[in-house]
């Protein structure tokens, strides 16, 4: 054992108390077990020279453990002895928009390996995070036995054979007691310009080694009512980095999180390598618990704010005349369309700059060596020959905040991203915007990935993190739904009336599906301008948009942010008329928002009775119900609210009435709603 090793575990071992006792998290090595955790949960393992094998999970707020009886380091990607071992302890201050936590660095080093497995823990979640970080030289384990198929290995009268010991690179493990585990795992897709079923689940029974994909694992004993989840922060599994065909590994109650996002050459001798991350986190009860649990972590990772976060927001891409229209005289009038429709956010789209991009309506554009032309991010002086400065004024009179477009130069895997992030950052100096929409990424290595962190990061630090990013999942190899969540919030999907490719009830679907699991106040969602191109869609369609009212159609993204996808300027008169929805929803926004919002109903299809309910605190919180084209004027759905209890619901927008109701089993609550393709938003609050 190393001297730096000694003093680290002596300094540990005198401490009685957390080594942040006046926090309300910790991280104690003691003897050769290290905790760590929060009011919440702990997490106990092993010391193991560095190499830590979890023994315990606990619940704090149950009074139970799960207990562990684990072998094999949590990590693990090489052969060889740990050494050199040492725990650092520092707290990381909140910077105005990341939570502030606690992290524990664990490090070691294998042969001529430099490992850290950094652990984030957040004073107010039941998940604890680790970020994992290489340096020095590396040959990952190669097992062939993993992408082998059962269908290929002996029987069970075979038990030497079945026994195979098989050693996965490991970027977190969980070796637990138990033979009644059950297991759900969650596949998420992106690059919405090709998929419209976005997330996919599947239950199973653990039993002897399999393979699963997906970026979620929850598992419950059945016996105790215990459980955990591991979420692998890592874009969807059909776009990460060197993929080797799963993320999650089960052998009975053995539960293994693999692929880290990285090849051997990938780590450098001279610089950390960061690969993808993981959370555990602990409930005890059922699926409600579980979604809390992993919620309450999604929302350490970013703080919502009125000033960045929320946004109505108004883009003119939706109505497909791209670069052809924009400029001053166009933005202005934009604005004032904008102002009458309650937006609070007009985002100029592709186009604004001097440059020329591949999707300008005229020939000739290309994102090929944006940075030949050094002008390429500045506004384009023949369409705006006073710069931005009206746009930026007129939108300050009016209460509008103003958004552009930006591509970042994906060449030599964004070799110019510091001339990427400096164009950003002059924008904001100079015209004072913090909202930035980012589009036309590819990540096709890690560097690339280092190097788009890199533009991200020193954004946010030239201009005191008030820049947010709408990051863009509508194709490319990108973040997904849980990777570079810090940053800003999600654009989901492009979808047109001129294509005949927009229908309201499957917009709503891809929101209802995701909220499950991604936070819904995290994604933008289009509403687009009905009243075009219905000659596009069978005039027998009942699913056409134009026959929806505009104000569903907007009420359809009240979970999420607001996005019009439109011209204002194309918009007939009577579609202002749901401008007092919008208005009505400014004052409310934030707090619907801050809750926990989870899907309720069924599952929209055009026929459904459906919605969301915010569960801001034990007693109150919003649910949004929707009546869709069905003929039922009173719908029973499930929701989140405690069986037995009495609440009262208050309409604050649609066209519900005021009532108060018994809730049932399984969140049973029935709803009256008049018309078909209507809905009402409640205000609810649970009686003692």
């Amino acid at each position: 054992m190393s001297k730096k090793n000694i003093i680290t575990i002596f300094l540990s071992a005198i401490c009685t108390l957390p080594l942040w006792g006046g926090q309300q998290y910790y991280a104690v090595l003691k003897g050769d077990t290290l905790r760590m955790g929060n009011n919440y949960m702990e997490r106990a393992m092993l010391w193991n020279n560095g190499a830590p094998v979890t023994i315990s999970l606990t619940d704090k707020q149950h009074g139970k453990t799960i207990p562990a009886q684990g072998k094999q380091p949590d990590f693990s990607i090489v052969k060889g002895i740990p050494t050199d071992a040492t725990l650092t302890v520092n707290e990381i201050p909140t910077n105005g928009i990341h939570a502030g936590y606690l992290q524990a660095t664990v490090a070691c080093t294998i042969g001529s390996l430099n490992i850290e497995r950094r652990y984030r823990i957040y004073a107010d979640c039941p998940a604890i995070a680790c970020d994992t970080y290489l340096k020095g030289q590396v040959e990952l384990y190669q097992n062939k036995e993993d992408n082998r198929s059962n269908a290929d290995r002996k029987n069970i009268e075979h038990t030497a054979d079945m026994a195979t010991g098989v050693r996965t690179p490991t970027l977190d493990r969980l070796q637990l007691s138990g033979n009644h585990w059950s297991a759900r795992t969650i596949e998420f897709f992106d690059y919405t310009d090709w998929n419209d079923n976005l997330v996919t689940g599947r239950t199973w029974l653990p039993y002897r080694r399999n393979t699963y994909r997906g970026n979620l694992l929850f598992a419950h004993d059945v016996v105790t009512r215990q459980g955990f989840f591991f979420l692998k922060e890592a874009p969807s599994s059909s776009t990460q980095l060197h993929y080797p065909g799963s993320d999650f590994v089960a052998d009975f109650s053995d539960f293994m999180v693999v692929g880290l996002g990285i090849a051997s050459h990938d780590v450098k001798p001279d610089s950390w390598t960061r690969v993808y991350g993981c959370v555990t986190g602990i409930y005890t009860g059922g699926e409600q618990e579980a979604l809390t649990a992993l919620r309450l972590y999604q929302k350490q990772l970013r703080h919502h704010t009125a000033a960045q976060d929320e946004m109505i927001m108004l883009n003119t891409w939706g109505d497909r005349s791209q670069d052809a229209r924009i400029d001053e005289a166009f933005c202005l009038a934009e604005l004032d369309r904008a102002a009458r429709m309650g937006i609070t956010l007009f985002q100029l789209d592709d186009g604004w700059q001097s440059g020329k991009s591949p999707n300008s309506k005229t020939a000739g554009g290309s994102f090929k060596d944006i940075w030949k032309n050094a002008g390429y991010w500045t506004p384009n002086p023949t369409k705006f020959p006073h710069g931005l400065k009206p746009i930026v004024e007129k939108g300050k009179k009016l209460g509008i905040r103003i958004g552009l477009w930006f591509n970042p130069s994906i060449q030599n895997d964004f070799a110019d991203w510091q001339k990427d992030a400096q164009a950003i950052v002059g924008l904001y100096k100079k015209y004072g915007i913090c909202c930035f929409k980012i589009d036309g990424l590819q990540i096709p290595t890690k560097t690339a990935e280092q190097n788009l962190r890199r533009l991200f990061d020193t954004v946010l630090e030239q201009t005191n993190h008030e820049v947010i990013f709408n990051l863009d999942a509508t194709a490319g190899r990108r973040g997904g739904y849980h990777y570079m969540n810090e940053y800003g919030n999600i654009f989901l999907e492009n979808r047109y009336t001129d294509w005949g490719n927009y229908y309201p009830y499957r917009t709503l679907r891809n929101l209802w599906m995701l909220s499950r699991y991604v936070p819904a106040e995290k994604m933008q969602i289009e509403f687009l301008n009905k009243w075009r191109n219905a000659d596009k869609y069978d005039a027998a369609d009942p699913f056409a948009p134009a026959r929806y009212s505009f104000d569903y159609l907007f009420a359809i993204t009240l979970a999420a942010q607001p996005l019009a996808w439109m011209e204002a300027s194309n918009l007939p008169e009577e579609a202002y008329a749901t401008a007092s929805l919008l208005k009505k929803y400014q004052p409310l926004q934030l707090r619907f928002h801050q809750g926990v919002i989870l899907p309720v109903g069924e599952e929209p299809s055009g026929r459904s009775w459906t919605g969301f309910q915010s569960i801001v605190s034990g007693t109150q919180g919003y649910l949004v119900v929707y009546r869709e084209d069905n003929e039922q004027a009173r719908g029973t759905i499930d929701t989140w609210l405690p069986e037995g209890k009495k609440v009262t619901f208050t309409p604050v927008m649609g066209s519900g009435r005021k009532f108060a109701a018994k809730v049932g089993t399984q969140g049973k609550v029935s709803f009256a709603l008049n018309d078909k393709n209507s809905f009402a938003l409640y205000q609810y609050e649970v009686k003692p």
